[in-house]
């Protein structure tokens, strides 16, 4: 087997971060010697997330495939954990005094299964899972929901995962797309239909300038590869975006 040197596109500070939080865990579970160091595990686990890899490819880190798995399980579970729950997240953006918040659906791409069929998005017209994320008006990711299988309708899902409760008592004012027409609560959605007045079809057009930013909080999402195309368990689908969620907010308050 050949070995070379290659990039990614993260910082020194997601790097000791993620090994600071393996570090600790090591440290609580009282854990054995292991072949990499918290800083290989972590660089490891970047590299996997960040480039899409797979396990046999992250060789080059001299570990078994099994190694690899058993490293990246690990370390997802450590970094979903630290993901905040949905109550949490709203009072928060109550407390940092955000005007509105942005709700809007994901569908995270996987292989086909032999039970396939509701893993079909009718939309999308591709297999994967939905995955529901709330966003900040200028994009920051402040909350991402479990997978569901993609057959499923934004709206269902959000009332699956108790979305539009949450939002009704926080009381705080919500953008959505068309998905979510229908929806109770302060979810604001445009006004579907042909052959509009004029001052429906500005008010689409405002509200589709207000949505827009927070819905780039799902290119962030993929923006790390693994979450393209999953290979894995489509039931992994949910914790991955969290723990891509914790990044990328790190990510950006290290910018800030």
């Amino acid at each position: 087997m050949l070995f070379y040197r290659a990039a990614v596109d993260l910082s020194r500070s997601t790097l000791n971060y993620v090994a600071g939080v393996i570090r600790r865990h090591r440290k609580t579970i009282g854990s054995a010697w292991r072949l990499l160091n918290p800083g290989q595990q972590a660089l490891l686990v970047l590299v996997y997330l960040r480039k899409g890899e797979t396990f046999s490819e992250l060789g080059a880190f001299r570990v078994s495939t099994a190694t690899a798995w058993r490293y990246v399980e690990e370390t997802v579970a450590l970094l979903s954990a630290r993901s905040p729950k949905l109550g949490q997240a709203l009072r928060k953006a109550k407390r940092d005094g955000l005007h509105y918040l942005v709700l809007d659906g994901t569908l995270i791409r996987t292989d086909r299964i032999a039970a396939d069929r509701p893993y079909f998005s009718g939309k999308h017209r591709v297999h994967g899972m939905n995955v529901q994320v709330i966003a900040s008006p200028n994009g920051t990711i402040l909350w991402t929901s479990g997978a569901l299988p993609g057959k499923a309708h934004d709206l269902s899902a959000a009332r699956i995962w108790g979305i539009l409760r949450a939002l009704e008592a926080a009381g705080i004012i919500t953008l959505a797309d068309k998905a979510y027409q229908g929806a109770e609560g302060p979810v604001l959605t445009p006004y579907k239909g042909k052959n509009k007045p004029e001052s429906q079809k500005q008010a689409n057009r405002a509200h589709a300038r207000l949505r827009g930013p927070g819905e780039r909080a799902n290119a962030q999402l993929k923006s790390w590869k693994i979450l393209r195309k999953l290979r894995c368990s489509p039931s992994k689908a949910g914790h991955l975006c969290k723990a891509i969620a914790v990044l990328q907010n790190h990510r950006a308050a290290q910018a800030a």
